[in-house]
């Protein structure tokens, strides 16, 4: 199963920060991959959906980025700023809780592994 759009529409931006938590730094091709990789390809984000979440990001000014030069390519890799260390923690807290929340509201028992 392939979850929604629109539940990854929601959760994109703390995806994306967590991952460049956990990484250090990452070009744009190389995050889709690898959460469709990590999520068993329930999660496969489109360019269409991460390049204007990467732009929102440097614009709060929780990213930055350094430009490589691959031969004729040219790579952008994007890492956390100071703050987006500080946000990511922030914004992981937040989306767990979420998850509690939304589990006790739709009476949702955990499953034991």
């Amino acid at each position: 199963m392939i979850y929604s759009s629109e539940l990854i529409k929601g959760t994109l931006k703390t995806i994306v920060l967590k991952l460049l938590n956990d990484n250090k730094k990452m070009y744009g091709y190389e995050i889709t991959q690898r959460v469709k990789e990590m999520t068993g390809e329930k999660i496969q984000i489109t360019e269409g959906a991460l390049y204007p979440t990467l732009h929102a990001l440097e614009q709060e000014g929780l990213l930055t980025t350094q430009v490589e030069y691959m031969g004729k390519r040219v790579r952008k890799y994007y890492s956390l700023s100071p703050e987006g260390k500080a946000k990511t923690k922030e914004r992981v807290k937040e989306f767990a809780s979420f998850m509690d929340t939304m589990a006790f509201l739709l009476d949702i028992k955990p499953k034991i592994a």
